[in-house]
């Protein structure tokens, strides 16, 4: 008897079977040195937000709530990542042994804000909640902005003012140095890890949607009363996917923060906030393969636009936005997907009656 596959299964086994392909891609461009320097630079960015979209797709799509806080959770694990390695990089030297370390605080940080946020923010819906999320993302932003930390013989140093009210002795180094933010942060982070962390993910993504937790969640989207009436909790199970969506992000903001030289708040501004709902808008609400896709190729076509010369330097923006408006315009109607996807399908029935033929002639 044959066991059919189910449906949610196929999809993330495609998904997982899209990503190894353009894994061994990459690397055989890499190789073989036919991929450029801005291209080499990008792979580490590509991770980092295909991570973060995928991540708050899980809110923002299964959950059905809008949420613009997700560069306040990646600052929170970019810094705390950071503040481990450059505390432990003189005692912890294996690179493969830290960096997961660190990728773990990172994300359990942020995961612990994510509740202590939610717990009196996702009694909000709508527009409010977008609001009070949006404005935990700059105060996060904002706070490690104005923070000095340093360390000595004598403990921790901490200041909301300048370093010189930190009075460290002459053996201290500073942590964090303000709007400066952190320097020496050992860049542990490369593509493979990247590719490694982002399939995990995508793995705990595609069970948690198809798990009894995830089916619950979407429950509560389609019918909050109608979830309510049956006995669920639904401030548990918000509480869960916006937890696991902000650990993700943290993840995501720790691989981000080793691939920099210099890590500065300021990189985690609510623009960045946007940019990945963009990703999760364009490549589909509730489409996790989508906003993966949708990170990379607009995370790649502004560099690319760039690159290309002066005479699209003064119009990359432009070309840009008109991009992202097509792109709006094909995933939002039905009646364009419907199209090219009945184009699919009679092209598909034309190779195979094809190759029937071809079976019958021999």
């Amino acid at each position: 008897m044959k066991h059919r596959i189910k449906p949610a299964t196929r999809k993330s086994f495609i998904t997982y079977a899209i990503m190894i392909a353009a894994f061994i891609f990459v690397e055989i461009l890499v190789s073989t040195g036919n991929a450029s320097n801005m291209f080499q630079g990008l792979l580490v960015p590509f991770c980092v937000y295909s991570i973060s979209a995928a991540a708050l797709n899980l809110t923002v799509g299964i959950l059905g709530e809008l949420s613009l806080g997700q560069a306040g959770f990646m600052c929170i694990g970019a810094y705390s990542s950071a503040i481990f390695s450059v505390c432990t990089k003189d005692t912890i030297t294996q690179a493969w042994i830290r960096f997961p370390i660190a990728m773990l605080i990172g994300g359990i940080f942020a995961a612990l804000f994510g509740v202590l946020i939610g717990i009196p923010v996702l009694r909000l819906r709508g527009d409010y909640l977008a609001i009070v999320t949006l404005a935990f993302g700059e105060i996060i932003k904002n706070v490690f902005a104005a923070l000095y930390v340093g360390y000595d013989s004598n403990g921790l140093h901490f200041s909301l003012t300048s370093q010189g009210d930190l009075n460290l002795a002459p053996d201290g180094k500073m942590l964090i140095n303000g709007a400066l933010g952190i320097s020496g942060t050992p860049k542990d982070s490369t593509f493979v890890i990247g590719f490694i962390v982002l399939m995990i993910s995508l793995v705990i993504l595609y069970n948690f949607t198809n798990s009894r937790t995830g089916r619950a969640v979407m429950s509560v989207r389609d019918n909050r009363i109608a979830a309510e009436s049956i006995g669920l909790n639904i401030t548990k199970y918000k509480l869960i996917t916006f937890g696991l969506t902000a650990f993700l992000g943290g993840v995501a903001g720790a691989l981000f923060s080793h691939n920099l030289s210099a890590l500065q708040a300021s990189k985690f501004d609510y623009n960045l906030s946007i940019l990945i709902l963009v990703f999760v808008v364009l490549g589909g609400i509730g489409n996790i393969r989508g906003s993966v896709i949708a990170a990379i190729v607009l995370t790649y076509i502004p560099e690319a636009l760039r690159k290309a010369g002066s005479n699209l330097t003064n119009y990359r923006m432009l070309i840009y936005s008109i991009i992202l408006i097509i792109m709006m315009i094909f995933t939002s109607n039905a009646k364009i997907r419907g199209f090219f996807t009945a184009s699919f399908m009679r092209l598909k029935g034309i190779v195979f009656k094809n190759k029937s033929a071809v079976k019958e002639g021999e």
